[in-house]
């Protein structure tokens, strides 16, 4: 497991990597982000997320505002029994975005500020799947086709464990093309808001049937058309329907339902629009009792966010994993922290990619204490959709990326829980990281040595 005090490794090292004192600000997580900001990290310009202090008034807030000549473009988490809410700001144009953190981190009233960075996926298409051998990152040692170096998902199959019936898994990513052939049986529909324009089940997001556009402000999950390539591709692998004699099969292939929290557009996704993502799963568990396992998140970028790390806490107490990829800059997360993989809660898992020969993907982030296990993510083939004359129709290429890896992970995790119903997140995220399979390539490049291995429970 993630080492309890890697928190504060971590922001260490960030700091002395990027040339900055721990005296440089008050507060190890500000410090974090001003040395994010300096080393370039992506983000919205002129845009703030500012926390207020619980228990401060609607004048202080406004106050707050005013001297900052700032607008505020949304609520990101509403303030309810005296918690101060989570709000974006947008500062006056040529307005110092540094300077500005500083002056409000001394603020009585703001609890901490960050700027709303911006997170990409991380993947490239380089041109059916299972029978003619392409589909390796599914094989087992005695599959047929066979590859040691897959995930081992064949070798459940073989087991009769391809059902998993009642478990959900949100993909935090780009939309889904709900409609793929491969997909659309195990596409969630919501049972508590239907389609009547009327939000049924009151939690702000009007006929979210299928999930939520957080980027786009729709219930229109594939709103990218064919740009939402990457969300469906990582769907694939999660829950490609198998036995179904075309296209690709995901580890799970049956009974699973994927909920879409899309928050990637074309110019990639934003803070504000992930933390509101993850708290849609949150809240869906909390309050309907949906047995949501996982949410996938194939995407990285911008610096630490308290904002986010908050909300991946929520998710964490209501029995969410969240399984994330390393990363695809080829450097040691140890060292160089990667968000959203390098969050140190206990809910977390960070999944560094393999190649079909059992290698470390030349992309591949790692860390021995960062990154928990390796999966396959080169050469992967999955669902995508296509355009073809104005319309879309369901498709199938092979990407590479650590974006690949991650789903094989959430797949795992998703069959663990339908054979393990009580088992909980911590017992879900012990189980696959029990069982990974020692590999060379990844003795002290992640935590467990090892790669996944989703026949081994």
């Amino acid at each position: 497991m993630k080492q309890p005090f890697r928190f504060a490794m971590l922001a260490g090292a960030v700091l002395t990597t990027l040339g900055l004192s721990s005296t440089a600000m008050a507060g190890g997580r500000a410090d974090l982000v001003l040395a994010a900001l300096k080393a370039g990290r992506a983000h919205q310009p002129n845009e703030l997320l500012v926390k207020y202090r619980d228990g401060s008034t609607a004048a202080q807030q406004s106050s707050v505002r005013q001297g900052l000549g700032a607008l505020k473009v949304d609520t990101v988490r509403g303030g309810n029994g005296g918690r101060g809410e989570l709000a974006l700001l947008r500062l006056p144009t040529g307005r110092d975005l540094a300077a500005t953190l500083r002056g409000l981190n001394g603020n009585p009233n703001v609890e901490y500020v960050e700027p709303n960075w911006t997170y990409t996926h991380s993947a490239s298409s380089n041109d059916t799947y299972y029978t003619n051998g392409s589909l390796w990152g599914m094989y087992g040692d005695a599959s047929s086709p066979a590859n040691q170096y897959g995930s081992q998902a064949a070798e459940a199959w073989a087991g009769g464990h391809t059902d998993c019936s009642g478990v959900l898994v949100g993909v935090i990513d780009e939309g889904i093309y709900y409609a793929h052939e491969d997909l659309a049986a195990n596409i969630w529909s919501n049972p508590y808001d239907a389609a009547d324009g009327i939000d049924n089940d009151g939690n702000g997001y009007v006929d979210d049937v299928r999930g939520w556009d957080f980027d786009g402000g729709s219930n229109n999950i594939n709103s990218g058309g064919a740009n939402d390539d990457h969300g469906t591709h990582v769907s694939g692998t999660i829950a490609g329907v198998g036995g179904n004699g075309k296209g690709v099969a995901g580890v799970c292939w049956s009974g699973v339902k994927l909920i879409s929290g899309k928050f990637l557009g074309r110019r990639g996704g934003t803070t504000a629009n992930a933390i509101k993502a993850v708290d849609y799963f949150t809240d869906l568990k909390t309050r309907h009792g949906l047995n949501i396992v996982a949410t996938n998140n194939s995407w990285g970028g911008g610096g630490f966010s308290q904002g986010l790390s908050d909300a991946i806490t929520r998710a964490n107490n209501a029995g969410i994993l969240f399984i994330a990829a390393a990363g695809n800059d080829a450097y040691n997360n140890d060292t160089t922290a990667s968000y959203p993989s390098n969050y140190p809660q206990a809910n977390v898992i960070a999944v560094a990619s393999t190649t079909s020969t059992g290698g470390l993907s030349s992309f591949s982030q790692w860390g021995p204490t960062t990154v928990d296990i390796g999966a396959p993510g080169s050469a992967i083939w999955s669902t995508v959709p296509k355009s073809s004359k104005g319309n879309l129709i369901s498709s199938y290429a092979s990407y590479n990326g650590t974006s690949m890896a991650t789903p094989h992970v959430t797949g795992a995790a998703a069959l663990y829980k339908s054979s393990h119903p009580g088992a909980s997140a911590a017992d879900i995220k012990a189980a696959i990281l029990g069982t990974a399979v020692p590999t060379p390539s990844l003795s002290g490049k992640v935590l467990t040595g090892g790669r996944l291995n989703a026949s081994g429970f």
